[in-house]
């Protein structure tokens, strides 16, 4: 400070560093990593994404990815893709590939670190040997009804198993006659060894291998005994050197568990379990379940329809890593179960695409509009901003001749007050172009405009800097012969919002419009030579992306991401 107690320049700037410093947040897994590193418990941070491969990741699965992969890049660690493969009933190599593909696409960049659960089956069977040996597994014989019925209930404590006293040298003979293919499934099967009075009902004696044969997508034929998801997944993680084992809150109650069985295998330096909330996005379908009977039943055509809130539906709709990871930040992390709105996940795709990409022209129900007045053969070029937002983005020649078209809902033969676009007698602006102005139309047979007929004043050309008049419609066209047209799809929620995703019976409250096809659709030729996964904003009408399906350079397809609008209000 000075002489009269007023901070200096230095000072000032110094004090607003610290205060920078301290309003930096972290979450609360961060805290607890960074407690473990200061500690000196751990030197390098591992994590993981662990996904079982029955189906195809959805939007909350991007959040375990972004998660668990960031947390590793933040301190220098590393980061595993490793599929928990233990349910061959269930699982695809097409989940596989699908999984991947998903991963790397969100920005999980697992280089060489691509893991199995089942290349660990050899180390789980021994681990099993293991607890048996020590006394802590058997072998029963109960059906998986009486195991239920022993199980109790959450205010009631289960029973012994009547198998649960055999001997170590009759479990080790039994468990080896399940692995050889001795008995039929489910006749037997491991179980641990705890306390049937736990309160933590996974705690009383819970299976640790069944008996199913089934081809698996890795191993073939090789077992058919298979151990469960919470037995293998702790030695996974152990196996691996996974430090820290993210998880969903559902897993809480799974944790005695865990650490139960890396304790009683003696791994040394055992992953810490920490649960974070799902995300729970609003009137979206994620069950498994749900989506494949969607897909069965034809209603959508595949697990990637961009109504769906799969990651690949995302991507094939047109959203990006960037507004996925923006949405994750704007979610955050926490122990509080909470949901968001999809509103919110819009707002991060327009944010996002807004500076990026090209605002064109494109007519979506078209009619004819003929300008009598203009030279029938002539074509001439509009100099148009790609980004009024970016300028940076440059510019493009738009072609403009004699005969356009213009969206239906742009003219109207007897308008309603303060309709300022296109009605006999009014003056209007092309976008870009000219004046002009409204002297005849045509219908067909049934009353529908099918052409409308215009004069246009040469004088008035944008950028000419006419001032003679104003008018106060603009409406925006494509030139007739230099179109390309195009089949656009426009998406709404596949749920009913009104009713809820679900009905009383459990059923599915399916929205019958949230699909629209329209197969008569004329873009600005700069669109020609787009490709999958291209995207822009068609002006007035939201932002488009090329379907990576069914798009093909002589029958382009668009799919609306998103409209302009949006209901959500960033904090």
């Amino acid at each position: 400070m000075d002489n009269e107690g007023k901070l200096t320049n230095n000072e000032d700037l110094r004090i607003d560093e610290e205060n920078k410093q301290e309003t930096v947040s972290k979450n609360f897994i961060e805290q607890m990593i960074e407690k473990d590193i200061k500690e000196g418990r751990c030197t390098t941070v591992m994590t993981r994404f662990p996904p079982e491969p029955n189906g195809y990741l959805h939007i909350g699965h991007a959040k375990s990815i972004i998660l668990n992969y960031g947390l590793a890049m933040k301190y220098g660690g590393k980061f595993n893709l490793r599929f928990d493969d233990t349910n061959p009933t269930k699982e695809k190599t097409e989940f596989v590939e699908s999984i991947i593909e998903d991963v790397k696409w969100i920005g999980g960049n697992f280089e060489d670190r691509l893991f199995f659960a089942s290349n660990y089956f050899d180390q789980m069977y021994e681990g099993a040997v293991k607890l048996i040996k020590k006394g802590k597994a058997y072998v029963c014989d109960l059906t998986p009804d009486q195991i239920r019925e022993y199980r109790g209930t959450l205010t009631e404590p289960g029973k012994n198993s009547p198998y649960r006293d055999r001997t170590v040298e009759e479990n080790l003979k039994l468990f080896e006659d399940m692995k050889n293919g001795v008995y039929a499934d489910g006749a037997k099967v491991l179980r641990a060894k705890i306390d049937m009075t736990s309160p933590n009902i996974n705690m009383r004696d819970p299976i640790l291998y069944r008996i199913a044969r089934m081809s698996h997508h890795n191993t073939g034929d090789t077992w058919c005994i298979y151990p469960m998801y919470d037995f293998a997944h702790p030695i996974e993680d152990a196996i691996e050197g996974i430090t820290h084992s993210i998880c969903t809150l559902e897993f809480e109650d799974h944790r005695p568990l865990y650490d139960w069985v890396v304790t009683e295998l003696e791994y040394e330096n055992p992953p810490k379990q920490i649960e974070f909330a799902k995300l729970y996005l609003t009137n979206v379908i994620t069950g498994k379940r749900y989506i494949k009977k969607l897909v069965e039943d034809g209603i959508v055509d595949g697990w990637d329809d961009p109504r769906l809130v799969s990651i690949s539906a995302l991507r094939r709709r047109g959203f990006t890593p960037e507004s996925i990871k923006m949405f994750m930040d704007l979610c955050g992390i926490s122990k509080s179960q909470s949901s968001v709105d999809y509103s919110m996940l819009e707002y991060c795709i327009r944010e996002d695409l807004k500076l990026k990409q090209p605002r064109i022209m494109a007519v979506l129900d078209p009619i004819k509009l003929i300008i009598t007045n203009y030279p029938q053969d002539q074509i001439e070029y509009v100099d148009v901003i790609n980004n009024q937002e970016n300028e940076e983005m440059g510019e493009r020649k738009v072609p403009f001749c004699r005969e356009l078209y213009i969206d239906r809902e742009d003219f109207m033969i007897t308008p309603p007050k303060k309709y300022f676009r296109l009605f006999p007698g009014n003056e209007v602006r092309l976008m870009h172009a000219y004046f002009v102005t409204c002297t005849d139309y045509i219908t067909d047979e049934t009353g529908k405009v099918t052409e409308v007929h215009c004069t246009y004043d040469p004088e008035t050309r944008s950028g000419s800097g006419f001032t003679g008049r104003k008018v106060k419609g603009t409406i925006h066209w494509v030139a007739a012969p230099t179109a390309k047209k195009a089949e656009v799809r426009l998406y709404e929620n596949i749920v009913d919002e009104e009713k809820g995703v679900y009905n009383e019976d459990g059923s599915l409250n399916l929205n019958p419009n949230s699909l629209t096809i329209l197969k008569e659709c004329y873009i600005e030729p700069s669109i020609k030579n787009a490709k999958a996964y291209d995207s822009f904003q068609f002006l007035r009408h939201g932002y488009f992306c090329v379907d990576a399906k069914d798009s093909e350079e002589e029958h382009l397809v668009f799919n609306r991401i998103v409209s302009l609008k949006s209901s959500y209000k960033p904090v």
